[in-house]
């Protein structure tokens, strides 16, 4: 049950399409008419009068009939209750599902607003909401309902939020709702104790704020940041208040000024269009005087141009950087790259001579609504097209990538501590980036993630055999940064058995890729010492080979090997020793190892000794009539650019075809390399060697000698 009360220091109105909406209803007014209830079964009670009209104003032929019956529910359960500041309690719900009508939200989603703290606060079951208003308005109140104290301790706080993201991957009003009710008892906020105060605040701050980002409510994040502002920060506040107060007695305008100067040129070019001044909320302000320091009177507000249709978006732009002096650097095209939260419009600046610079916003007046709305504003995005069921399971037409990464790795998180703490890390990142597959398909990521993410986005756990990556045709590092638009192809290994390097947490952005290297290392901790050499140097070799040389298991990325080994053990298949990777005519030995396979090293490999030493039974083997060969190179670099395309470039010259390829974090300025190559002929080793060494910032190549090489 919330018991806050009016807060006196609340910064102001939120500033979306504030000339249509309406001021705050009086909560002390809405109380006694709650009190009275309806008087007549026919007629609205006052207090839900309010909400109907808001309602209408967006959906004129929204039926009222199921929201006074969830009124009168609501107000006959909550009946009795006060909230700490004497209020009745049904005021909350009331409050709640006015800000939801103003901004636009279909009937079902106010139903259950009516109803949300019904079944948390009173006798009021699950099934009887279900009963009178409908399996949608019973999820969504589902959806929203804490989970108790008394079962779950300080568990219940995080549980109840992971609770509601699953319920909103399945229906995205229930966080609509959930917002709503958090700008209200932020609102109402100044009753409690200020310690009780920062904490809602801070919670606010790093997890409601941020969803309320990513779901494109901008009229309601604006307002939460600027609450949250005043309570965590009052000095700040207070000097920002006292900043734009000063601002507001200036005798001139110029933003004014500027707004004027822009309607006359559109005008002039017979574009109709709506010129307003979009007054900066604190916080904007805040963040503007810290980057630009002393603030002009330009800088207090933007000026949002309106028009009806999208190409009326880039005529509007054409027409003002003709006629003013555009700020080139400001101008962003989010038309026809819309952010990930739907946000679509042309921002631009221009300037006067006397250094002011405007900030202006073109868009037209459905993208204005879903701006300040976001997903609000898709009314009932589940609804068929027709009147026809749905089958299968409902999916958010908004397809949000970050929503469907949260769901997915809050089920590895193991604890609740873990999934609260990796939470607040995932919504602190606020931009994302899209990745393309080789095959077409695209993979949304946060900015800032690596190859390692992208990884674990595509395979799941199965990304432990990720071996490398090529990034826009080119061979990368699994650490290497992706950016918007990239191409990834991720090069996967065909060992079931791979496993993830420790390192790969130091480039692991996500919470998915985090979770499961972190959750692989738990269940695989370090046994040094315990292996000897043989076992170590027969997990580094490749797959096994039959006697003529064919690979047994042929994966994407392990191609015949056409080098022919030829062995003094009937029925015995042949497997190339990694550790020093024998190619003709290198002297060579094999030893009988499990399974029925003979490992094949060099005659002075490291390995040959300790096979010895384990007791392993040493085979003939010798060398056949084919020339092709598999081998294992280190290069060894000092870093610089492309030098990764130039090397991969020379080997290619060579005949050579890489199989595999890493690449390890730079280290003093110096890189270490290491490619499996096939070469049609084991005489091309030497030339390919050369070749590499002859690339610029190269100076060793080698091949691999002992399982530490």
């Amino acid at each position: 049950m919330s018991a806050e009360a009016t807060n006196p220091a609340t910064p102001g109105p939120v500033t979306g399409p504030a000339a249509r909406w309406r001021a705050r209803i009086d909560l002390r007014r809405l109380g006694r008419a709650a009190l009275l209830g309806p008087a007549a079964r026919d007629r609205l009670p006052d207090a839900i009068s309010h909400v109907v009209e808001a309602h209408r104003a967006h959906h004129p032929d929204a039926d009222r009939e199921i929201l006074r019956r969830a009124y009168v529910l609501a107000e006959s359960s909550h009946r009795g209750q006060m909230r700490k500041s004497g209020e009745p309690y049904i005021t909350h719900p009331l409050a709640v599902t006015l800000i939801l009508a103003e901004l636009g939200a279909e009937t079902t989603t106010l139903t259950a607003s009516l109803l949300h703290d019904t079944v948390e606060d009173t006798d009021v079951t699950l099934d009887q909401v279900g009963e009178q208003f409908g399996a949608e308005v019973r999820y969504l109140v589902d959806g929203v309902t804490k989970l108790e104290k008394v079962d779950y301790g300080a568990a219940a706080e995080p549980e109840t939020f992971r609770k509601m993201l699953v319920a909103t991957g399945s229906d995205v009003r229930v966080m609509s709702i959930k917002l709503a009710d958090r700008l209200h008892n932020m609102r109402t906020l100044g009753v409690m104790r200020p310690e009780k105060q920062a904490r809602i605040a801070k919670v606010t701050r790093d997890v409601l704020i941020p969803l309320a980002e990513r779901l494109g409510v901008q009229a309601l994040k604006t307002e939460l940041e600027d609450l949250v502002f005043a309570i965590l920060h009052p000095e700040e506040y207070e000097h920002t208040r006292e900043l734009i107060v000063d601002n507001a007695s200036r005798a001139d305008d110029p933003l004014a000024e500027i707004a004027d100067e822009v309607r006359g040129v559109l005008r002039d070019a017979d574009i109709q269009a709506e010129v307003v001044i979009r007054p900066r909320h604190f916080v904007s302000v805040h963040r503007v005087a810290r980057k630009r320091g002393q603030l002009r009177g330009a800088d207090f507000g933007r000026l949002l141009v309106l028009v009806n249709e999208d190409a009326d978006c880039y005529g509007v732009l054409g027409e003002l950087h003709t006629c003013l002096t555009p700020v080139v650097s400001e101008f962003k095209d989010f038309i026809a790259v819309p952010k990930f939260n739907l946000y679509q419009s042309l921002h631009t600046a221009v300037a006067r001579g006397d250094g002011q610079v405007a900030e202006v916003l073109i868009r037209t007046h459905q993208m204005h609504k879903v701006a300040e709305a976001g997903v609000i504003a898709l009314g009932n995005p589940y609804a068929p097209p027709s009147e026809e069921p749905v089958d299968g399971e409902r999916e958010d037409p908004t397809r949000p990538g970050w929503l469907s990464r949260l769901l997915d790795w809050q089920e590895a998180a193991p604890d609740p501590d873990t999934f609260w703490s990796t939470l607040r890390e995932d919504l602190a990142q606020d931009r994302e980036i899209t990745v393309y597959r080789p095959d077409g398909g695209t993979l949304g990521l946060p900015e800032g993630a690596t190859c390692v993410d992208a990884a674990y986005a595509q395979y799941g756990e199965d990304a432990h055999a990720c071996i490398g990556a090529r990034v826009n045709g080119r061979l990368a590092t699994l650490s290497t940064v992706l950016r918007d638009g990239d191409t990834v192809q991720l090069l996967m290994g065909q060992d079931p058995a791979s496993e993830p390097s420790r390192e790969w947490l130091e480039h692991a952005h996500t919470p998915a890729a985090r979770i499961a290297i972190q959750r692989w290392i738990a269940t695989h901790p370090t046994h040094e010492g315990t292996q000897d050499g043989a076992r170590e140097a027969e997990e580094r070799e490749p797959a096994p080979r039959s006697a003529a040389g064919a690979p047994l298991a042929d994966g994407p990325l392990v191609r015949p090997g056409g080098t022919d080994v030829l062995v003094d053990q009937p029925g015995a298949t042949v497997r190339l020793a990694g550790c020093c990777t024998p190619v003709p005519p290198d002297d060579i030995t094999g030893f009988a190892v499990r399974g029925g396979v003979v490992t094949v090293h060099r005659v002075g490999c490291a390995g040959v000794a300790r096979m010895k030493d384990a007791g392993r039974t040493e085979v003939g083997v010798r060398w056949g009539d084919t020339t092709g060969c598999r081998v294992t190179l280190f290069a060894e670099s000092f870093g610089r650019p492309h030098l990764l395309a130039d090397l991969t470039e020379a080997m290619a010259l060579e005949g050579a075809e890489i199989v595999s390829a890493t690449v390890e974090p730079p280290s003093q300025q110096r890189v270490r390399h290491t490619y499996t190559v096939q070469l049609p002929d084991a005489a091309l080793l030497p030339a390919l060697m050369r070749a590499m060494r002859n690339v610029p910032g190269v100076y060793d190549v080698s091949r691999a000698q002992t399982p530490g090489a």
